[in-house]
């Protein structure tokens, strides 16, 4: 006789997890989403508490959402251990956005730290607080840092506006070399740096140069500063986010060093520890922490990122960020996944000997630079020839000027 094929009981639904497991549920409920549904349900980890919402299908009360989002950012620091073996303590630099991401982490470490000194007496690490300005001024970083410091004291802080950048980097390094030609001098760094975004010509290059600068900038601090590491406040979303854009910009070739943890090719360590968490329950924990730490994110919107009316305005980045925004809403899964597969990317093994992109600083394998390294867009072989001899990537040659 033949078998008969067993069937799923037909009063329940079975979702699948980001973890490739099934979980037997009676009710379809969105992740990340307070609903009338969680409010009826017991959180599944205590079984004593009501729940408040449910992450990716699983209903949770507010210490255990609490002590989830905790965990994914704790076990991504298992390096920074209490070491009893040496007196050094090591330093790490947290840069600051005032954004949701980076202020919850800022959060999450006072409170590692703070466990770690209740427990053992000692912290396994000191932590380095920076903020850096935006060009146009509009940030009030002075304001939004100095309430960051009264409640959260005892760390080291320190302002910084972006055109530092001209001044921390050495004067023969290549930065300075794509500076367009103009008639006077540069009395200042704050000019050089109006200069070459007004140089720019595009929203996205625009973009993308200044993320480059600041990146530099905070590198340049780090090691100034005698930090070993930088812990970057990236959220699973905001990877994936990077993972795209800057594949799409040229410059894919970077990825390791910008979406896995490790040493960079800038000589310090990169941490992601926030790479497991969704900006959606990022947001959630915000807004279900004490009052205090919402007041110090400069925008708490959460809604979905909109794009620009005019194409002219709109940039890469903000095209992947409203995709992936509304991506994790209802396919969480998916997000998780480009960052996973993105995060098995290798480093080079001869990276640190490869020639070094004049603008991002990154290594570039085989030295190919410009449009014709690349083999992309070879319409302009005065475009590629000019730049390509200075050492630029591909991704930082469709971002700058030709007369750059």
């Amino acid at each position: 006789m033949r078998k008969r094929k067993r069937q799923r009981p037909p009063t329940a639904q079975w979702h699948r997890r980001d973890s490739d497991t099934y979980q037997h549920t009676s009710h379809h409920i969105m992740p990340g989403k307070t609903t009338d549904e969680a409010a009826e349900q017991v959180c599944r980890r205590c079984n004593e508490i009501p729940s408040v919402l449910v992450v990716r299908l699983e209903p949770l009360c507010q210490q255990c959402f609490a002590r989830y989002v905790h965990t994914k950012a704790i076990k991504r620091l298992e390096t920074f251990r209490v070491n009893f073996h040496t007196n050094e303590e090591r330093k790490v630099l947290l840069p600051l956005s005032f954004g949701v991401s980076s202020t919850t982490l800022l959060h999450i470490l006072d409170l590692h730290l703070k466990t770690q000194m209740s427990k053992t007496g000692r912290t396994g690490f000191a932590l380095s607080i920076v903020a850096v300005g935006d060009v146009q001024g509009t940030l009030p970083t002075a304001d939004l840092l100095e309430s960051v410091r009264k409640q959260y004291p005892g760390y080291e802080y320190a302002e910084l506006p972006l055109h530092d950048v001209f001044s921390v980097i050495p004067n023969d390094s290549a930065l300075r070399h794509l500076l367009p030609d103009a008639a006077g001098p540069l009395p200042t760094t704050q000019d050089q740096l109006v200069r070459l975004i007004d140089s720019l010509t595009s929203a996205t290059a625009r973009a993308d140069v200044l993320s480059t600068l600041r990146t530099r900038l905070i590198v340049e601090h780090a090691k100034t500063a005698g930090c070993q590491s930088i812990l970057w406040g990236d959220s699973t979303t905001t990877l994936a986010e990077k993972t795209l854009a800057e594949t799409c910009k040229g410059r894919g070739f970077s990825l390791p060093w910008q979406v896995s943890d490790g040493k960079s090719p800038f000589g310090v360590y990169f941490h992601y520890p926030l790479r497991d968490v969704l900006k959606k329950e990022l947001v959630s924990y915000i807004g279900l922490a004490e009052s205090g730490l919402s007041s110090l994110v400069h925008d708490l919107s959460s809604g979905a990122t909109q794009a620009s009316t005019s194409s002219k305005n709109t940039t890469i980045d903000d095209l992947m960020k409203q995709y992936f925004e509304s991506v994790e809403e209802n396919f969480p899964s998916i997000v998780s996944n480009v960052v996973r597969t993105s995060g098995k990317l290798e480093m080079p093994a001869n990276a640190d000997s490869d020639p070094r992109c004049g603008l991002c600083d990154m290594p570039v394998p085989g030295g190919r630079f410009g449009i014709h390294g690349w083999g992309g867009y070879q319409q302009d072989d005065v475009e590629s020839s000019s730049k390509s001899t200075r050492n630029i990537c591909y991704g930082c040659t469709r971002s700058l000027p030709q007369n750059a």
